[in-house]
């Protein structure tokens, strides 16, 4: 059983702070993390000078006794599966802070903004006792309507919805995983279902002609041209160091861990790839340093104009066009997986619907034409249902 006990601190005021320490450390139901100590912001006078800091020091230390003691009851408690009534009051709101806060990594990963638009539907202090699937799903409408508290004031399309509702679940989990609610309401309400969107890629020709295309930026166009050789996310791509690439020629791989996912990753990489990044560099120096989002935009609009690619093509577009390229090329599902770094098959399946549907039109351009019945010049009648195979408006064959 863990013990807590009463610690304390001299500080150079002359007087000592008060700290709890754990034994074993416990697990902080906010952050998710585990800590050993807690400061109870209560002093001593190291020296007490008069009656009067005396008796301060004997009404602080009890008080702190006192906490101690309440704390050691609430170890013993959870033991057992029991929850103080203090933890079982919490507030919501304050979790999903803090759990946003430890989360995030970086500003474009929506924790943030998912927290705000919670904010924005259920005040600043939203408690454990009142969530329920009813709100779940009232929020869940509130996203879907479309709201906008941005300073820009633009309604947030479905597919920001689906994120910002998935922070939120992510939450519920977190609170019932650490028995701070009786109702496994992450389990019981629904995510939002993403709209089909179109993921722009480049075809294997548009790819080549864009490589072969000059850039105003060979900094902006490599970085993007690697994204499309390994898969990469750009937040993976712009903080890879030299020390995270490893091998010799054809042997090449980086040990990095993914952006997103957190998941330490050993990714083989080709030629190709490497001979983008240009001379080996410290390892402390990144594979490609400089490199601004912000300049990208116009960037990629400029670079696809002069190659004759009329596409909204984007730096995760590179992404796309590495998965549904793989795929095209023969290689399985679960080895572009393993490749893309998916946790989860089911985001792989993604880019083999795109290699489908790309399939199915790429047959639907071989047509038949049908000759319906008509008279011949003899006066009789040619039988129905013949067919005439068109390629290229070249007629193949007749009947």
């Amino acid at each position: 059983m863990g013990s807590v006990t009463l610690r304390r601190k001299n500080l150079i005021t002359g007087r000592q702070s008060l700290y709890l320490d754990y034994y074993p450390p416990f697990l902080n139901s906010k952050t998710g993390k585990a800590q050993r100590s807690v400061t109870l912001k209560l002093y001593l006078f190291t020296k007490p000078e008069n009656e009067l800091q005396r008796i301060h020091n004997k009404e602080t230390l009890l008080t702190a006794q006192t906490v101690c003691a309440q704390r050691q009851i609430e170890i013993q408690n959870r033991r057992f599966g029991i929850i103080s009534e203090q933890d079982r009051n919490a507030s919501f709101t304050e979790i999903f802070r803090q759990v946003s806060k430890s989360r995030r990594k970086s500003m474009n990963d929506h924790w943030e903004m998912g927290l705000r638009y919670f904010i924005a539907f259920s005040g600043h202090d939203l408690r454990l006792p009142e969530l329920s699937d009813f709100l779940c799903e009232d929020y869940k409408n509130y996203l879907l309507s479309g709201p906008g508290i941005s300073r820009y004031g633009r309604p947030i399309k479905r597919n920001t919805a689906v994120t910002y509702y998935a922070k939120f679940r992510a939450v519920l989990r977190h609170v019932y995983r650490r028995k701070l609610i009786p109702m496994d309401l992450h389990a019981m309400v629904e995510p939002i279902s993403p709209k089909e969107t179109n993921r722009e890629r480049l075809t294997m020709e548009e790819f080549q002609h864009l490589a072969d295309t000059p850039a105003s930026s060979d900094l902006m166009k490599n970085a993007a041209i690697f994204s499309g050789l390994t898969g990469l996310r750009w937040s993976d791509v712009s903080t890879l160091h030299w020390s995270e690439l490893r091998g010799r020629p054809g042997s090449f791989e980086i040990q990095f861990s993914q952006g997103k996912t957190e998941q330490a990753e050993v990714m083989p990489i080709s030629d190709q790839a490497v001979a983008r990044l240009g001379d080996r560099m410290e390892p402390g120096d990144l594979l490609f340093p400089g490199l601004k989002y912000s300049q990208l935009k116009s960037f990629f609009t400029n670079w696809c104009t002069a190659a004759g690619i009329f596409k909204n093509i984007t730096f995760h577009s590179f992404r796309h066009t590495f998965a549904t390229l793989q795929l095209e090329l023969g290689t399985d599902i679960y080895t572009v997986s393993k490749l893309l770094g998916h946790r989860s098959l089911k985001n792989t399946e993604i880019y083999a619907k795109i290699v489908d549907k790309t399939k199915r039109q790429a047959a639907a351009r071989m047509l038949l034409k049908d000759v319906e019945s008509e008279s011949g010049s003899d006066g009789q009648e040619k039988r129905p249902g013949i067919f005439i195979l068109h390629r290229n408006k070249e007629k193949l064959g007749t009947s």
